[in-house]
C-alpha cells in the first residue's frame, strides 16, 4: 500500500487533509492520515480524538477504544473522550463497562438527573 499521499506535507496540512476526509465520511482514509499525526504528536488530544472518531465510524471499535483509553488515562476529565469511550464499549456489547464512563461524561457536562 502506498502511504505517500497520506504522510505527505506538514502536520498542519495533514491535519487539514484528515479533516477533509472525515467531513467526506471517508473515515478509513482519515484514520490513515491521523495515525501518522498521532505517532508524531502523541501528547496532542485533537488528532488522537479525531482518530478515535474515525475508527468508531469505520467500525474499528477496538482501535477506537485503545485511542480513547489513552486520552482518558492522560486527561481523566476529557468529557468527549469519556462519552465516546462509553459509546464505543456499548457498541461492542459491553454496557456494564460503558455505564461508568457515560455517567462521568454526563457529570462533566453538567447533565445531572433531576430527583
Amino acid at each position: 500500500m502506498d502511504t505517500t499521499y497520506y504522510d505527505h506535507g506538514t502536520p498542519a496540512e495533514r491535519w487539514e487533509r484528515a479533516q477533509m476526509f472525515f467531513d467526506a465520511k471517508d473515515y478509513a482514509a482519515a484514520a490513515r492520515v491521523l495515525g501518522g499525526l498521532v505517532e508524531e504528536v502523541p501528547e496532542q488530544t485533537g488528532p488522537r480524538l479525531m482518530l478515535a472518531r474515525a475508527y468508531y465510524h469505520s467500525a474499528q471499535l477496538h482501535r477506537a477504544e485503545h485511542e480513547l483509553r489513552a486520552i482518558v488515562e492522560r486527561d481523566p476529565v476529557e468529557h468527549y473522550a469519556r462519552l465516546m469511550l462509553g459509546r464505543t464499549l456499548e457498541r461492542q456489547g459491553r454496557a456494564g463497562e460503558a455505564e461508568s464512563h457515560l455517567r462521568i461524561a454526563s457529570a462533566l457536562a453538567g447533565d445531572f438527573e433531576q430527583a
